[in-house]
């Protein structure tokens, strides 16, 4: 009796431990549900989630019904999709930020400009540099599509009530991150002319 549970259990953890069907990531919703945050941000986990995020963007979207927002129109749809990409653009200069910040160097020391590891600052400051220079670049995407967002401002959308509230401050100027990326490629530049860097 014991033996034939067990050749039941063994047949079952044999058909189990076979390769199982996995849903094709399709729609550009579906690539943004992967992207994810964790409590200690590390550049493995930032380029994950950028390739998530830049996979999103060049993506089709899904049906209106499975959109993130419920969308009855043709013209709360055109809104929903330059929310999304807008958003989405701001993630990806988000994620840019924290991997420049985990290689900048924000204070520098009399000793990092002589010492054994001036080269290695030096690697790690032009990579920082680096991603600040892409997180701009995405900066005028994202303010291509605020500004597509903002001319049907008139339509609201409250599932995704936080983008329109981006879209808003992008308008108004509040949120500027054109303003904070110069600001760090400029402390950035600072810091490889005091140690002498070389492009």
């Amino acid at each position: 009796m014991w033996k034939l549970k067990y050749a039941v259990v063994a047949a079952l953890l044999g058909l189990l431990s076979g390769p199982l069907p996995a849903d094709r990531i399709l729609y550009a919703e579906q690539y943004y549900e992967l992207y994810h945050q964790h409590l200690y941000q590390y550049p493995d986990d930032s380029l994950e989630n950028i390739r998530y995020l830049e996979l999103a963007l060049k993506a089709d979207f899904a049906n209106p019904l499975y959109a993130i927002a419920r969308i009855t129109d043709t013209t709360e749809y055109a809104r929903y999709r330059s929310l999304f990409r807008m958003h989405v653009n701001l993630k990806l200069i988000e994620q840019y930020l924290h991997l420049g910040s985990k290689f900048d160097k924000f204070e520098l020391y009399f000793f990092h400009r002589e010492g054994p590891w001036r080269g290695a600052i030096c690697d790690s400051l032009g990579t920082a540099e680096w991603a600040y220079r892409s997180a701009l670049r995405f900066w005028d995407e994202a303010l291509k599509w605020s500004d597509e967002a903002f001319r049907l401002r008139g339509v609201h959308l409250p599932e995704i009530q936080k983008w329109e509230d981006e879209n808003f401050r992008i308008e108004t100027d509040d949120l500027n991150y054109a303003r904070i990326i110069r600001g760090h490629l400029d402390r950035v530049a600072e810091a490889r002319a005091y140690l002498n860097c070389t492009p």
